[in-house]
């Protein structure tokens, strides 16, 4: 496992970070986000999508669970389990497809509700308030 630790002293630094970090991903990587509310989730998938050449605006899928993006090589998934009961709703979205297909990059907020159906080879984001922009972000990668 590595671990890296990044300070951001605001949204801009973060979504700057964010995209810079999306540069090193590929098909196949799984991103499992950890935090509490407004910790920073969706600003740093906001930063992820562009840095991957998506132009639409990111919002939190937390109603509807899952949001699809292309991109040119694969695709794009943005998943929030906020709302979800239990972690076997997950199989009814078709989310273990999902994460086993090769080209898909998943970013996945609430990854703590997936418990043991968290893939083994994944990359934790952990963002942690750290008052007023500040933010604490631990990446710790799992091969």
């Amino acid at each position: 496992m590595n671990e890296e630790i990044i300070i951001t002293n605001n949204k801009e630094a973060t979504l700057a970070f964010a995209e810079s970090f999306s540069k090193k991903l590929k098909g196949g990587d799984f991103l499992a986000f950890y935090g509490n509310l407004g910790s920073g989730k969706t600003t740093f998938i906001q930063g992820l999508a562009k840095g991957l050449g998506i132009e639409k605006r990111i919002i939190s899928p937390t109603f509807i669970i899952l949001r699809h993006y292309k991109l040119p090589k694969g695709n794009f998934y943005h998943v929030d389990l906020y709302r979800t009961g239990s972690k076997h709703d997950l199989l009814g979205i078709g989310l273990d497809q999902i994460i086993q297909d090769e080209n898909n990059i998943v970013a996945l907020e609430w990854a703590e509700k997936m418990g043991e159906l968290l893939p083994k080879k994944r990359i934790d984001v952990k963002l942690e308030y750290l008052g007023d922009n500040k933010r604490k972000i631990t990446i710790e990668r799992y091969e």
